[in-house]
Formats: C-alpha cells, sequence, structure tokens
C-alpha cells in the first residue's frame, strides 16, 4: 500500500469557489498522513471575493494548513520540474475554464504551470473537476484528459442534473484515494459516479 509520508504533493485551486470548504478536509488529510503539501492558486483564487469568502482569506487558510507560502506566479511554479519536482500534483477544484487550457496545452497560470511541469517528469496529476459544461462544450477537453497519460480524475457526476445538466462536480472526499491509487499508476473506479443532488 502507497504511503503518503514524506511525498511532496502540489495543491492547486482554481475559481470555483463554491467547493473550496469540501477541498480543505481533503487537503489537511494528505498533511496528517505524512505528506509535505505546497499550494499553487490562480489569479482568480486569489483576488476574487464571493459569498464563499474573500481571496485573502482562502490564500491564508491555505498558508496555514500547508506550513508554506503560496506559489503565485507562473516563474514561481516553473521550478516544480527540475529543481523542485512533485510526487503528485493536485488540482480542486478544476474550473472548466482552467481544464479546457490544461486540455489544449495552454499554460497561463500557476496551476497550470505546475501541472504541466509534473507531466514533465513523468508524475501523476490528478484533478477534481467543478464545471458547468462537462457535458457541454467542455465535453471534448474532459475526454481528452482522461485519455492523456498520467492523468487520473477524482470520481464525478452530475451535481443538479435538472436544473444543470450539463454540469458535473468531482466527489472531493475521494480525493485521498485517488491521489494514492495515482502514485501506483492507477486510476481509482468507478471514475463517473452518482452524486449528491442539489437542486436547491
Amino acid at each position: 500500500m502507497t504511503s503518503l509520508k514524506g511525498k511532496r504533493i502540489g495543491f492547486g485551486l482554481t475559481g470555483s469557489h463554491c467547493t473550496y470548504d469540501a477541498v480543505m478536509p481533503q487537503l489537511q488529510k494528505l498533511i496528517d498522513e505524512g505528506a509535505e503539501v505546497l499550494p499553487v492558486a490562480t489569479h482568480t483564487v486569489m483576488n476574487t471575493n464571493t459569498r464563499f469568502g474573500k481571496g485573502d482569506d482562502w490564500v491564508a487558510k491555505l498558508e496555514e494548513i500547508t506550513g508554506h507560502k503560496i506559489i503565485d506566479s507562473i516563474v514561481k511554479a516553473e521550478p516544480l520540474g527540475p529543481k523542485i519536482p512533485l510526487d503528485c500534483m493536485v488540482i480542486a477544484p478544476l474550473t472548466g475554464n482552467s481544464m479546457s487550457k490544461f486540455a489544449n496545452a495552454m499554460t497561463d497560470s500557476p496551476v497550470l504551470m505546475a501541472a504541466k511541469a509534473t507531466l514533465r517528469n513523468g508524475k501523476p496529476v490528478v484533478l477534481g473537476i467543478s464545471t458547468n459544461d462537462a457535458l457541454g462544450l467542455n465535453g471534448v477537453n474532459l475526454m481528452r484528459l482522461m485519455a492523456t497519460k498520467n492523468i487520473y480524475f477524482i470520481p464525478f457526476g452530475q451535481d443538479a442534473p435538472v436544473k444543470k445538466p450539463n454540469s458535473m462536480v468531482a466527489r472531493m472526499e475521494s480525493l485521498h484515494d485517488t491521489v494514492l491509487a495515482a502514485l501506483e499508476g492507477k486510476q481509482v473506479q468507478p471514475v463517473v459516479v452518482e452524486r449528491f443532488l442539489d437542486e436547491e
């Protein structure tokens, strides 16, 4: 069984603000099991205030949990390839916008640079999607990433199939198991699952 003790894991957040509360306990779990976690965030995460919290507060929370300053630029993220290699890179949540860029090799944020650097080293990248158009225009990008070597997905499903039929969100509580499997070169199954239904 793979252990997280001594593993260096990058943890990237993109701008799906409503899922941060679900992600933070999973981040803490990685640390509790002995992983060193380096936080990475997009400019949207850092600079946007929403009803789910202020960007500055989320950054402070990430730094407090991980004990590391946030990686907030492409320049700071690039060394995660050659100089500070990661054992695994997690992006959770991954928005549809960042997913489409990643699938089309557009590296325009610290998070995507960290993912690109990790793939360059032949190490796993774990994605936790949160997008309103996974079953719409972004479906082609989702499938492209699913077919890409060393990319693994936290199991995901429709979160509001009546009101938002194209929307799919990862089951974030499966993040830990997905990372363990990815470190062994395996995709945890099933990857497409029934998710909680939120029709409010």
